[in-house]
């Protein structure tokens, strides 16, 4: 028996230090490049001007039952500050008063359109002009999944690239024109992403963020560090090795002709972002042509998230499941021998810690506890872990908060940063290790096939005062 613990707990101290070593080096690379960056954003000053070659831009948002949230959404975009785009809303077969809420408060009228059928989608029942706003239009359409509706926000785009938007979200003025940055640098990109940050707290006035502020609920705020590593790290970290292989639903931008050519949307999976993010690294890899796909930190998007044990939980689990399918459906050899670090650095990385992670970091803590209690783990053994597996982890949680505090500090008050550095530790007591348990779940349903069902998300609306 002590036998196999000893080789136990030797592979679950080596796989915790690689865990965390990578995830290092990951914070090692996002801090050069945010230098740069703030270096770059210094020269342009803290209102990024106009360029006068901004391309124009479609805003597709996608819904399904957003009434508390979508008209303060919808405000916020329809004032940001860019020289040329269209807000385009999809009302994914809402069974709330999603699609009367944006009647009442956007003057909208009927309005016929020839559907452009690049990409397949389920029946349009109407399209809608905004008689207040020329560059508002909303379609009415059956349900079909946020794939589905993206996939008609792609067939009745306008412009050359579009932005991907979450109904429940908010945009700060001027985060259109900063995430779109790279495709005025760089020709060869793509896509783009930007920061996704917590809105429960926050104050939002007629579509504008009036205050960055901390939620009351323990479990928001426990997200907001979470969001932070995943972000200014976990994404960070990647970008310059166009590595990037999440570019999140709820914000990003992408070249509309190179989306159409690789078939837009797949609405089989629930992790419909990253997949098409991949699909994009093999299509491009495949034909050798040159390509970037990058992400942005200070273009912001404000989303609320669950408060909620059991909605929180369904989330975690199909982010996973997401995260399965869209690694199986692309395994590295299918990018060639060009695969670039998407295929060989990032997939691997992905694979090992992001996908099979939760079920060996689960096993690693319940088998040292036991094996610890029963006289089997070396105490040496046992402290060494938790000090590789909570204390390294606190330190990455740390860490992200202070790039946060260092370059944007988009929380003002000493104590909301004081609390967000409390909340860093205690995610290591209890927070994470339950995350691994929905996350492994979620895995448990990718690999049973179980038909997926999305739940009810439960939405509040308090931080937005329409």
């Amino acid at each position: 028996m002590s036998t196999a613990f000893d080789l136990f707990q030797t592979f679950v101290l080596v796989y915790f230090l690689a865990l965390n070593l990578g995830y290092m080096l990951l914070n090692v690379s996002a801090l050069l490049t945010i230098r740069n960056h703030m270096r770059k954003r210094a020269d342009y000053g803290e209102d990024t001007p106009y360029l006068n070659v901004e391309p124009a831009i479609s805003l597709l948002v996608p819904g399904y039952n957003e009434e508390a949230t979508i008209r303060a959404s919808v405000r916020s975009m329809l004032q940001l500050q860019y020289p040329e785009f269209e807000v385009l809303v999809i009302n994914d077969g809402s069974k709330d008063g999603t699609l009367s809420a944006l009647m009442a408060e956007f003057d909208l009228e009927p309005e016929a359109v020839i559907v452009r059928r690049v990409v397949d989608h389920k029946p349009i029942r109407a399209v809608y002009r905004s008689r207040t706003y020329a560059n508002l239009r909303v379609v009415d359409k059956e349900n079909g999944g946020k794939a589905d509706a993206l996939n008609v926000g792609i067939n009745l785009a306008r412009h050359e690239l579009f932005c991907a938007v979450d109904a429940d979200s908010i945009l700060q003025r001027d985060s259109l024109l900063r995430v779109v940055q790279p495709f005025v640098d760089d020709p060869r990109t793509v896509a783009a992403g930007g920061t996704v940050r917590i809105a429960n707290g926050s104050q939002v006035r007629g579509g504008f963020l009036m205050r960055a502020g901390l939620p009351k609920s323990l479990l928001a705020r426990l997200q907001i560090v979470e969001y932070l590593r995943a972000f200014l790290f976990g994404r960070l970290g990647w970008s310059p090795l166009n590595g990037v292989l999440i570019i999140s639903g709820a914000f990003g931008v992408f070249d509309r002709r190179k989306v159409e050519a690789v078939g837009g949307y797949r609405t089989d999976t629930v992790g419909e972002d990253m997949e098409l993010v991949v699909r994009l690294h093999q299509w491009h890899r495949r034909r050798r042509l040159p390509y970037r796909i990058t992400y942005v930190p200070d273009p912001i998007c404000w989303t609320e998230c669950p408060e909620d044990l059991r909605t929180l939980g369904r989330q975690r689990s199909r982010w996973q499941r997401g995260l399965s399918e869209s690694l199986t459906m692309h395994a590295p050899w299918r990018f060639g021998l060009r695969g670039g670090a998407a295929a060989w650095l990032a997939w691997p990385f992905m694979a090992l810690f992001e996908w099979l992670g939760p079920l060996i970091e689960l096993i690693g803590y319940l088998g040292m506890a036991i094996g610890f209690l029963l006289g089997e783990i070396n105490p040496f053994a046992f402290v060494l872990f938790l000090l590789v597996s909570l204390g390294l982890g606190i330190l990455l949680s740390v860490n992200a908060l202070l790039l946060e505090t260092l370059s944007f500090r988009v929380y003002q008050r000493n104590r909301d940063l004081l609390a967000l550095f409390a909340m860093a530790v205690v995610e290591n007591f209890g927070y994470r290790q339950l995350t691994l348990f929905w996350r492994c779940r979620g895995l448990w349903q990718w690999a049973s096939g179980r038909q997926h069902q999305w739940g009810v998300m439960k939405r509040s609306g308090s931080w937005s005062e329409n």
